[in-house]
């Protein structure tokens, strides 16, 4: 018998890190069956008949954002056997307003209060017998990133399942509220699951809309309800969803008190950390530094070392000439070994030898995020970013996209307005993503390798361009409107686990492994298949005679004002579109790497093609040009609609154009010698209209729904 055992917990409770413990290496991750949220399942260690689920952090089962709804589904018709509700136990009073919830739905459930060696460390006590009696379900304390009470909290859960003993839950609201709900359960007992009974009712008290959609009443009996519930409004002075609120904090507030003696101190580390690093003048300084030092460890010093070898050495000498003997020595066909040695480990080949720095990458980045870190980003950023009309939510998808911007549009599906969330959309994929960084990393290995700023100015100016877009797109009647408050509990720190930070970094490197296994070698055959034959089918000598050399001049002149208007910039480019990782296998095909023993004198002989000044306007297009296929795919998904995936796609090719025409037109004036000419002109004009954009008034129309949605929210 298979037995399903549902996580659930607020955002940055550690309930990630406990699902690796409890699973290993054994996961699935997929997305919620109609909806583009991600879900985890995964067997429990040693035991096959267990499927652990990892849903979406959530602060409360309110239908507000998609998360709340998938997991409120999911436990109401998934039928779980038993949940584990992990809560912060340096946070208890926040976090315990979910398990308030969570016993109201009939399902066994285990308290597991994480982070107790912070607890501990603070010198706080938890008496787990008070809280097992307040909520009358088993409560283990544990710490998942040192793998402590974690099996005996997956234990406890399956013993529930197996018994099917379900909570039943206490009352814990005033009379008054009370005897509205029994009054409330007597209309609805035969329209709802009775094992649900309570649930169902709070709902109906807060009148939730999918609720009373799911299980309408009729007239008669809505009506008694309606008056019964305004009677205690009325009494209280407050509506009824805020009621059920107070109440549900007030009855936490009451089990804190009597369950956790908090040790009396100043300050605690976390908060001595914060007084830096939130400060108000600091923050930002200290972020850009962070910044830098993880991309000059991970693309100039130490990733570049690792890249140089798998190029030079692994690649470069001993797959090429390992695979031309094998070759050689079966006598296959002078094309069948182009194809192989030239197109596919040539381009593959190339592309997979930037992984190591991007793995490098990854591991900073995981344990800034693991160690509470980026969370303090999204808090300093959401101070910066209301000012440019978008809100700290909006960080947590750009901070996605660093791995990839598939999961990064994806997760704007927490942002409740409609507007902030299709801006979100369009902006999030200017940060550079896993694949954009092979870009980089090749651009500045080959033109900038003496320069350390490059490659981490490529992440900032992500977040400046989204900054710029933020304000002149909020004076849009599209996109105009106050930006949704921003909400977030800023986690302890501490140490990460250096396991969980290692599949963190393995989950974000595979799906580019994945992609250049698949896509990438799919793409690199068929461009040297065009590449090395003419148009009569016959194999060419010079590759400027090739059926790609006069696909590519058809379109070059597009190019052109960018710098990069040979045929060949042009192909790598378009073939970014497919997966932006293609644009430096297609170069490397384009340029035969795989004739020459050394990988890296190849790619750098690259350079050939462009100058520095157009090698930084090819990087910034295809920074903030359209990303790849599955992002605009994934794009026109959370879009909804034809019109609105136009509007983003349209937007991000005239910022990567524009961007990248100023920059070489300017470039080439200031550094390359290049007479001042109408490209010029044309660049300060574009620049005129930008900083024109961005000083602009607000419209008085756009005003009137900015002043509206002011007046709302207060």
């Amino acid at each position: 018998m298979m037995l399903k055992i549902a996580l659930a917990g607020n955002p940055n409770c550690g309930k990630t890190t406990l699902f690796n413990d409890l699973t290993g290496s054994s996961q699935y991750v997929g997305n919620w069956p109609g909806v583009t949220v991600e879900k985890k399942e995964g067997k429990l260690k040693g035991r096959k008949d267990i499927v652990i689920t990892d849903l979406p952090g959530i602060y409360s089962l309110s239908p507000y954002t998609l998360e709340e709804v998938v997991s409120r589904n999911y436990l109401l018709n998934d039928h779980p056997d038993a949940i584990i509700n992990l809560i912060d136990g340096t946070n208890l009073e926040r976090n315990l307003y979910l398990t308030t919830q969570i016993i109201e739905l009939g399902i066994p459930v285990v308290l597991a209060i994480n982070m107790m060696d912070v607890v501990k460390k603070n010198g706080d006590r938890i008496n787990v017998q008070q809280l097992e009696k307040a909520f009358g379900c088993p409560v283990v304390q544990t710490s998942a990133v040192k793998g402590v009470g974690s099996k005996e909290a997956a234990f406890k859960a399956i013993e529930l399942a197996k018994k099917g003993k379900v909570l039943v839950p206490k009352p814990i609201f005033s009379k008054p509220v009370e005897d509205t709900l029994e009054t409330i359960s007597a209309s609805i007992s035969k329209q709802v699951d009775p094992t649900r009974l309570r649930w169902y009712a709070i709902k109906y008290f807060e009148r939730d809309e999918k609720v009373l959609a799911a299980h309408p009443l009729p007239d008669d009996r809505l009506e008694n309800v309606e008056t019964t519930i305004r009677e205690v409004e009325d009494r209280m002075e407050d509506d009824g969803e805020s009621i059920i609120t107070n109440e549900r904090y007030e009855y936490i507030e009451q089990i804190v008190r009597h369950s956790v003696h908090r040790f009396e101190k100043k300050l605690t580390i976390s908060d001595r950390i914060d007084r830096v690093v939130t400060n108000r003048f600091l923050s930002l300084p200290i972020f850009i530094a962070m910044i830098w030092f993880v991309y000059y460890v991970s693309v100039t010093t130490l990733g570049s070392i690792v890249t140089d070898w798998t190029n030079d050495t692994l690649f470069g000498t001993w797959v090429t000439e390992g695979a031309t003997h094998l070759l050689n020595s079966i006598g296959t066909a002078d094309w069948l070994n182009g194809l192989i040695v030239d197109g596919i480990i040539g381009g593959v080949g190339t592309v997979l030898g930037f992984v190591p720095q991007m793995m490098i990458l990854f591991f900073f980045l995981s344990l800034l995020e693991d160690s509470g870190y980026m969370a303090r980003v999204a808090f300093i950023m959401d101070r910066l970013f209301r000012r440019f009309g978008l809100s700290g939510k909006s960080f947590i998808p750009i901070l996605i996209s660093s791995g990839c911007g598939v999961p990064g549009i994806m997760a704007t599906r927490t942002i409740e307005n409609d507007h902030d969330r299709r801006m979100t959309i369009m902006l999030t994929t200017f940060i550079p993503c896993g694949a954009k960084m092979v870009i980089i990393t090749m651009f500045v290995a080959t033109f900038f390798h003496h320069s350390s700023w490059v490659a981490p100015t490529m992440y900032l100016l992500g977040i400046a361009m989204i900054a710029f877009s933020g304000i002149i797109l909020k004076k849009t009647k599209m996109f105009a409107g106050e930006p949704a408050p921003f909400v977030m509990e800023l986690p302890a720190y501490h140490l990460p686990s250096l396991k969980g930070v290692l599949i963190h970094m393995w989950e974000r490197s595979k799906h580019f492994i994945v992609k250049a296994g698949t896509i990438i070698f799919i793409a690199c055959g068929l461009i040297w298949f065009l590449s090395s034959f003419g148009w009569n089918l016959r194999m060419v000598e010079d590759v400027d005679h090739s059926i790609l050399a006069g696909l590519g001049n058809t379109i070059s002149w597009v190019f052109a004002p960018l710098g990069f208007g040979s045929w060949k910039g042009t192909v790598a480019t378009i073939s970014a579109l497919v997966a932006k990782e293609n644009a430096i296998g297609t170069l490397a095909v384009l340029n035969g790497v795989a004739d020459e023993e050394n990988t890296r004198a190849v790619i750098a002989g690259i350079g050939s093609m462009f100058t520095g000044v157009s090698a930084l306007s090819f990087m910034l297009f295809n920074l903030f040009n359209p990303p790849c296929f599955a992002a605009i795919g994934a794009t026109s998904r959370e879009m909804g609609g034809i019109k609105w995936t136009m509007i983003a796609l349209g937007y991000q090719v005239l910022l990567g154009y524009a961007l990248g025409f100023v920059t070489y037109q300017l470039g080439s004036v200031l550094f390359l010698g290049h007479s001042f000419g109408f490209g010029a002109v044309l660049a300060l004009v574009i620049i005129g209209i930008a900083i024109y954009l961005l000083v602009r008034p607000v419209p008085a129309a756009n005003k009137m729904i900015l002043d509206r949605g002011q007046h709302a929210g207060a």
